[in-house]
C-alpha cells in the first residue's frame, strides 16, 4: 500500500495543496498508524500537513482512523461521569497543575482519565508529578478504576499514535498527532474531554471540530498548553454538549494581579509537595482552578448521557 497519491495532493505547498475528504484522511492515517507505509512516506505526510494545515474534515477522518485502532475504555461501573484530560505539554513557565485538577475532580465524584506522554527531556510532565505523588501509571486501558486518578501513557493507549508523536524528535516539528491527542475521546461512551489551546488559530480549529463531531468537551486557553486553568486569572471557557456550544465562564480582563503560592521550582517533587499541601488544606486551591472544577461538575451533572444514571 502507499499514500504517495495523498502526499501529492497535500504536499503542493501552503497555497497549492488540496484538502482531502474525510474518507481519504481516514484511509491515509489508517495506513500510517498501521505502519503499512515507509518511514519516508510518514515523514513526508507529517511535513506536508504541517505546512498545509489540517481542515476540519481531515481531522474528523484522522479521529475516526484513530478510534478504530484504540482499545476503548468501558463506562464507569458505578455510573459516574468520565472526564478525559489530555496532558502533552507539561511545565514550561509555571508548575504543571493538571494532577491537582484531576484529583479535585475525583474528589467531586468524577471518574478521571488522564492520557499523555510519560517523559519530556525539556519539561516536567503530568506523569512525573503524579508519580512523585505516589500514583502508579497504568499499563492497560482495562486497569482504569472509577475512584482514582487514572494516568494512561499514550504508549499504552495507542502505541501507533505514540510513534507518530515521536516523529517530532526526528524532524523537529509537531504534526497532526499533536492536535489529534487533544481531541480524542478514548471511551466507549460519552465522556467530557477537557480541551486546551495555545494560539487563536487552534481555538478556531478545535471549536469547528467539536461542533462538527458532536463532541462533549470543555475548551479554554489553559496554562502552558495544559487543560488546567491558569491559576493567576479566570479564562474564557466554552462547553459543548453533543456539539452544541455554550459559554460557562467569561475571561477576566486586565493584568494579572495575584499569583498563587505555588513553587518557583517547576520540578516534579516540588510540584507534588505543593499539590499535597493544597489537598490537605494548607494552601487554598487557586480560584480559577476551583471555578473550573465547579463548572465541570455542574456540567456533567446537568447533561443527560454523561452520567449513566441520567
Amino acid at each position: 500500500m502507499s499514500i504517495s497519491h495523498y502526499i501529492k495532493e497535500i504536499g503542493r505547498g501552503k497555497h497549492g495543496a488540496r484538502a482531502l475528504t474525510r474518507a481519504q484522511a481516514q484511509d491515509l492515517l489508517a495506513q500510517v498508524l498501521d505502519r503499512s507505509v515507509t518511514d519516508l512516506e510518514i515523514g513526508a505526510f507529517c511535513l506536508a500537513m504541517r505546512i498545509k494545515g489540517e481542515t476540519t474534515e481531515e481531522m474528523l477522518g484522522f479521529l475516526e482512523a484513530t478510534r478504530l485502532r484504540t482499545p476503548l475504555i468501558a463506562p464507569a461501573q458505578d455510573g459516574r461521569a468520565t472526564v478525559v484530560i489530555p496532558s502533552y505539554n507539561g511545565a514550561r513557565k509555571c508548575p504543571v497543575l493538571t494532577p491537582l485538577l484531576a484529583q479535585l475532580l475525583v474528589q467531586a465524584g468524577c471518574r478521571v482519565i488522564v492520557h499523555g506522554v510519560v517523559q519530556d527531556p525539556a519539561r516536567t510532565t503530568c506523569a512525573d508529578v503524579l508519580q512523585a505523588m505516589g500514583h502508579a501509571l497504568l499499563h492497560s486501558a482495562g486497569a482504569v478504576r472509577d475512584d482514582v486518578v487514572n494516568y494512561l501513557p499514550i504508549e499504552v493507549l495507542s502505541p501507533a499514535v505514540a510513534q507518530l508523536l515521536a516523529v517530532r524528535r526526528v524532524v523537529g516539528l509537531r504534526n497532526s498527532a499533536h492536535s489529534l491527542v487533544k481531541l480524542m475521546n478514548p471511551c466507549m461512551g460519552r465522556a467530557l474531554v477537557l480541551g486546551s489551546y495555545t494560539h487563536a488559530e487552534y481555538l478556531e480549529a478545535m471549536d469547528a471540530i467539536y461542533v462538527a463531531s458532536g463532541a462533549d468537551a470543555f475548551l479554554l486557553r489553559g496554562i502552558d498548553g495544559e487543560a488546567v486553568a491558569d491559576g493567576r486569572r479566570f479564562q474564557h471557557i466554552d462547553a459543548y454538549c453533543a456539539g452544541q456550544k455554550h459559554n460557562v465562564q467569561q475571561a477576566q480582563v486586565g493584568r494579572i494581579t495575584h499569583v498563587p503560592d505555588w513553587p518557583a521550582d517547576l520540578g516534579a517533587a516540588a510540584t507534588a509537595d505543593y499539590i499535597h499541601a493544597v489537598l490537605a488544606g494548607n494552601f487554598p486551591v487557586p480560584a480559577p482552578i476551583a471555578a473550573q472544577v465547579r463548572h465541570v461538575v455542574a456540567w456533567v451533572n446537568a447533561v443527560p448521557g454523561l452520567c449513566a444514571g441520567h
